[in-house]
């Protein structure tokens, strides 16, 4: 095996560890967020990217990126959250084409009610998988990434 081999290898096996704790946290989101707030792991992805937004609004294709989801699949997903009454459609002022979502009332009150539950269970999750040799490394780098800079 070759230098650019084991190159390949390690990028492969960081994918794999990267999965595996991915992995790991987001079924136990997944179980309480459900469980508690009615609320799947995107779902609550969809309405805190929102909450983060200056303004409270995002672009349809803003969304989707953020939930890393497809157009289509984000399309989907907010006319269910709409259905909810969690999230609301407004023309854009500037551009009559554009389309903003925005949360409702009732999405902040939801979110606000499943944030701490969704903090609490990432710190869980995270402590769990410090236990497991191949992932502790992980976790203890996640510990030291910078913070990202405010947006602006």
């Amino acid at each position: 095996m070759g230098i650019a081999d084991d190159a390949v290898q390690v990028r492969a096996r960081g994918w794999r560890t990267l999965a595996a704790l991915h992995g790991l946290i987001e079924t136990a989101l997944e179980r309480r967020l459900q469980a508690d707030h009615g609320l799947s792991v995107v779902e609550f992805t969809v309405l805190d990217a929102l909450s983060r937004q200056d303004g409270w609004h995002m672009r349809m294709q803003q969304l989707a990126r953020a939930a890393a989801l497809s157009p289509s699949a984000s399309t989907r997903l907010v006319n269910r959250l709409e259905e909810r009454g969690l999230l609301t459609r407004v023309l854009c002022r500037d551009d009559r084409r554009g389309i903003y979502t925005e949360l409702t009332k009732a999405g902040w009150a939801l979110l606000e009610h499943a944030r701490p539950t969704h903090d609490s269970v990432l710190a869980e999750a995270l402590v769990e998988a410090q236990h497991l040799p191949e992932l502790a490394p992980l976790v203890e780098a996640l510990q030291h990434l910078p913070d990202p800079a405010p947006a602006g």
